[in-house]
């Protein structure tokens, strides 16, 4: 069989098109085929479809295919250009590639699945033996795939979260679908815009199928949920670990305080427990338990507090709003008699955010999900060694957590 018959039947690019020439350069481990096409071929305009004679050709194009054992394999052709009547002069479309790829359909393919399998840039350019330029655009090409193919439904239930892009005050704002644990949205900053700029494309159908949108007490999103989600009020939900996560900082502000008034005394009974006080009571270390109950029953400021912190964290098993509100009221008048600042301060907090915070009980979401999701993110930002350009980062985030359908074809 002639070399070219062979390439003929590997590619299996059908008819007008067969391989014309083949040569092998053995040193360069390099293979290039030119294609061909029959004379008298009609084709199909790109746009319409009409059926159209050859107007001329273009440039000769490459690109490269799968490799042929060890060796590179690279295609080369002229693609006849058609001259319609309705859309005038166009390129045709060729079997074997995206029409702005410079790589075959499966090896763009291969690049997707070794992008997916190594969640590196680098590793896939090592491994494809491709530059790095090649692959970002092969994985942008593949999020844009995705995006087209992914259909317009209504997601019901969000979770809204920041990243850190860089030190210091370069964000990301990141919208999640709750229930699949997808990202829906990147944009930058965490102003009130980049939040307001995911519901401003949605369509009123989508809008108003939202029924709860968790996320932390940031102002701007609160502010551009308010502002563009019907019945906003009643839909956002503040996740309780942001929640408790203000709860553990004032706890902590007490025990700092507090110790150091005891060790002025000479009292060692804080010293080497912080971390003892910010766990739930059921995830204490087992060899400190017996400690911490002389503590936590003393009448350090810090045991108040804790106590405080501690049934606090019963609010969010309540099913039931009035109850809920009931036990929240009780738990507000503990928390401002306590004459704890730190606490205080922290209750009179949740106190204004109370209505949002109760709407847990009817909508019983958290940003985890988000949480999940960002740390996904960060194992992709580490084994990238980090990405220097926004774009690139927002393409990554969207190629390994957006649940596209990435692959050519």
């Amino acid at each position: 069989m002639k070399d070219t018959s062979f390439y003929d039947q590997i590619l299996g690019l059908g008819k007008p098109w067969y391989v014309d020439r083949v040569k092998l350069d053995v040193e360069a481990q390099r293979v290039d085929l030119w294609l061909d096409h029959h004379g008298g071929t009609r084709w199909s305009c790109p746009e319409c479809g009409a059926s159209c004679g050859i107007y001329d050709h273009s440039e000769e194009r490459s690109w490269r295919h799968l490799d042929t054992c060890q060796f590179k394999t690279l295609m080369h052709a002229r693609i006849p250009r058609v001259k319609c009547e309705q859309c005038g002069v166009r390129q045709v479309q060729v079997s074997w590639a995206d029409p702005k790829s410079r790589f075959t359909l499966l090896m763009e393919g291969l690049i997707v699945e070794v992008l997916e399998q190594t969640r590196s840039v680098k590793a896939a350019c090592e491994l494809t033996r491709i530059h790095w330029d090649s692959c970002m655009r092969v994985m942008r090409r593949a999020v844009e795939r995705g995006q087209q193919r992914k259909e317009q439904s209504v997601v019901k239930y969000l979770a809204v979260d920041e990243k850190a892009f860089r030190r210091g005050h370069s964000y990301l704002t990141i919208v999640c679908n709750a229930s699949e644990g997808t990202v829906e949205w990147v944009t930058e900053d965490r102003d009130r815009q980049s939040l307001a700029s995911y519901y401003q494309q949605l369509s009123e159908e989508q809008l108003k199928g939202i029924e709860a949108v968790a996320m932390d007490m940031w102002p701007a999103y609160i502010s551009a949920t308010v502002g563009e989600l019907p019945g906003a009020s009643d839909k956002i939900v503040f996740d309780r670990f942001h929640v408790m996560k203000m709860m553990n900082k004032a706890l902590d502000k007490v025990r700092r305080q507090e110790a150091e008034r005891l060790r002025r005394r000479g009292d060692p009974r804080l010293k080497k427990t912080r971390h003892l006080w910010l766990f739930g009571y059921e995830n204490l270390p087992e060899e400190r338990v017996e400690d911490f109950e002389v503590l936590r029953e003393s009448e350090l400021h810090t045991a108040r507090a804790w106590h405080i912190k501690e049934t606090l964290r019963y609010l969010w098993d309540y099913r039931r709003i009035g109850w809920a509100r009931k036990f929240f009221r009780q738990w507000y008048a503990w928390a401002i008699r306590s004459r704890l600042e730190p606490i205080r301060k922290v209750a009179k907090s949740l106190k204004a955010h109370a209505h949002n915070i109760l709407t847990y009980c009817k909508h019983r979401i958290t940003t985890g999900v988000a949480e999940g999701i960002n740390s996904k993110i960060m194992s992709i930002k580490r084994l990238a060694g980090g990405f220097r350009n926004m774009e690139n980062f927002k393409t990554a985030i969207y190629f390994y957590c957006g649940g596209l359908d990435l692959h050519p074809r």
